[in-house]
């Protein structure tokens, strides 16, 4: 073993640690040297968006110790940053352990004097950004890892604005949470008293501010038996989907139950993400039975949400989160000016791997589209620049996430399932499917198919090899790719859009990031970005046709589905 692991192992065996945790490294030293390694290796970054990782002993691990170390570096920064009373909003999902966490966070800000208020029980992810603002907090920690499968958990810290940290502060805490060496420079208990208990109070209010987001709820009303199958993935969801689709008027709704019970095992699925095929399966299956209108799926923090429609055959079918997204925004938009509500300052704001197509339809309508970087904190901090200058109506990301309107600052799958039932209700009421509103929107703008591919590396071998690649594309950039040009370069690293046949250099108005862009002379757009959360390097692509009508709608997907495969194979991804 590497002498500074072993250094760091002897650290545990020595100090000021449980019994239980150091018998389990005593154990892993004895069965499983290649787990201890990987345990100790480095330690688990508190990066900008905080904690996330598999559970366990060591300092690469979700434990007592590393959440209360991180989370007495955040109260340090908290106490300096603010002065006179702090408080902070404290939630958790699902998860094994999710409770013990948050509780370990509460007890720790407590400790520090600072004023907690801590759900009863497990709720959603946005509802913790929404509680920030509502009790008017400095900060707040919310204790999940989203849609990773069930051996992970993290740790999501917020600003005082209800969005997760953004610079200066993120660096700041992250500062702070390195000065913070071993358990002895926590304080674990002894401010109990500073703990509040929330729950229904914040639930109403939360459940009321997404049910005035309605831009038709007369034809909820109308379109009350909507068929509508929803399933929680054994997550949060369950707290509100069910309440705030009643609220909408919405009197048809039938809950998958195998996933409504909350289960930090998720035992129906491999992975709790409505973003796979696999773990919608059951709702589908449900949805098939009933011939349902519309199926929807949170993540276990419910800040993400899946879909799944008939299409223009009566077959079912999942949308991937661009076309949510652009059936989304699309209606927002297009509602809001028929009904008399929309702004002269009205804006919205996307990721830049998110589709196009909502810049072209923004265009069109004469609306801002600002594109940020891969991240909610990204929309929310254009949020908090432009306003009061400037409205935002909504925001979104491809990989299912979206935010309606500005009294959450982060993704919220809650809201999203309240539009996406009005939105097909509002197609119901018209005497379409969601499917064919796509289309017709695909018809009007421009046909942009999106496709995704993750390559796994787990450990530390993995993180070299992801590096080494983004270093190659960075050093050695592909100049054509599946007989296209490449046109132009965005390397978000170096903040700079390359213009590769002048070799003009322009600045890139946005902070760095690890994410190259190339785009060619056919359209095509391909990113890369190693992920913030998971081990994995993603890979995004674009491609786009203009479709002439909606007959033609599979003969130019097969296109497009030729160009995506002809773009991996030539970067040989696969």
């Amino acid at each position: 073993m590497d002498t500074n692991i072993q250094n760091k192992v002897d650290q545990w065996l020595n100090g000021n640690y449980d019994a239980e945790t150091v018998a389990t490294i005593k154990k892993l030293q004895e069965t499983n040297p290649d787990e201890l390694t990987d345990a100790f290796y480095r330690n688990l970054e508190f990066g900008t968006g905080g904690l996330r990782g598999i559970m366990g002993v060591g300092t690469n691990r979700m434990n007592k110790y590393t959440v209360g170390m991180a989370t007495q570096g955040f109260a340090n920064y908290l106490k300096k940053a603010f002065s006179g009373e702090v408080k902070v909003a404290i939630a958790h999902d699902s998860r094994n352990n999710a409770r013990f966490f948050a509780e370990t966070v509460a007890n720790v800000f407590a400790a520090n004097g600072i004023k907690v208020f801590l759900f009863e029980s497990l709720r959603p992810t946005p509802e913790l950004s929404f509680a920030i603002r509502y009790l008017q907090c400095n900060g707040g920690v919310v204790l999940t890892a989203s849609h990773n499968p069930k051996e992970y958990s993290g740790y999501k810290a917020y600003w005082n604005d209800g969005a997760q940290l953004v610079p200066p502060h993120d660096v700041n805490v992250i500062r702070e949470v390195e000065k913070i060496t071993t358990p002895d420079d926590v304080k674990w208990s002894g401010g109990e008293a500073n703990i509040t208990l929330i729950g229904k109070e914040i639930d109403e209010a939360y459940q009321n501010e997404v049910v005035n987001l309605s831009i038709n709820p007369d034809i909820n009303k109308k379109q009350h038996d909507l068929k509508i199958v929803y399933t929680p993935i054994h997550g949060t969801g369950i707290t509100q989907v069910p309440a705030v689709l009643q609220k909408m008027g919405f009197t048809n709704v039938t809950i998958v139950e195998e996933q409504a019970t909350p289960d930090g095992n998720f035992p129906t699925v491999v992975y709790p993400n409505p973003e796979e095929s696999e773990a919608m399966s059951l709702g589908l299956k449900k949805a098939k039975e009933l011939d349902a209108d519309i199926l929807l799926g949170t993540d276990p923090d419910a800040d993400r949400v899946g879909i799944a429609v008939k299409d223009q055959k009566g077959e079912w079918i999942l949308l991937n989160g661009n076309q949510t997204g652009v059936l989304l925004f699309n209606y927002i938009v297009e509602q809001r000016k028929a009904k008399g509500l929309s702004k002269p300052n009205d804006f919205i704001a996307k990721t830049v791997v998110t589709s196009d197509l909502i810049d072209v339809f923004a265009a069109r309508n004469e609306m801002p589209c600002y594109n940020v970087l891969t991240g909610f904190k990204w929309i929310a901090d254009m949020i908090r620049r432009l306003e009061p200058k400037e409205h935002f109506i909504c925001g979104g990301e491809e990989s299912y996430g979206y935010m309606i309107g500005d009294k959450v600052r982060d993704k919220d799958a809650i809201s999203a399932v309240a539009m996406i039932c009005e939105m097909a209700a509002f197609a119901r009421n018209e005497g379409k499917t969601l499917f064919e509103q796509l289309l017709d929107i695909y018809v009007r703008y421009g046909y942009y198919k999106e496709s995704l591919l993750s390559l796994t590396k787990k450990g530390m071998k993995g993180a070299e090899e992801i590096a080494e690649m983004m270093r190659g594309y960075r050093d050695n950039p592909p100049t054509v790719i599946n007989g296209s040009e490449v046109v132009t370069i965005y390397d978000y690293q170096l903040q700079q859009i390359k213009d590769i046949k002048t070799g003009d250099i322009k600045a890139l108005d946005l902070p760095k990031s690890n994410v190259l862009q190339f785009l060619l002379a056919d359209g095509s757009k391909i990113s890369a970005r190693p992920s913030g959360t998971e081990p994995k390097i993603k890979f995004y692509f674009s491609v786009n046709e203009p479709l002439a009508q909606a007959s033609e709608f599979d003969k130019v997907t097969a296109d497009l589905d030729k160009k995506i495969s002809g773009i991996i194979e030539d970067m040989k991804l696969k």
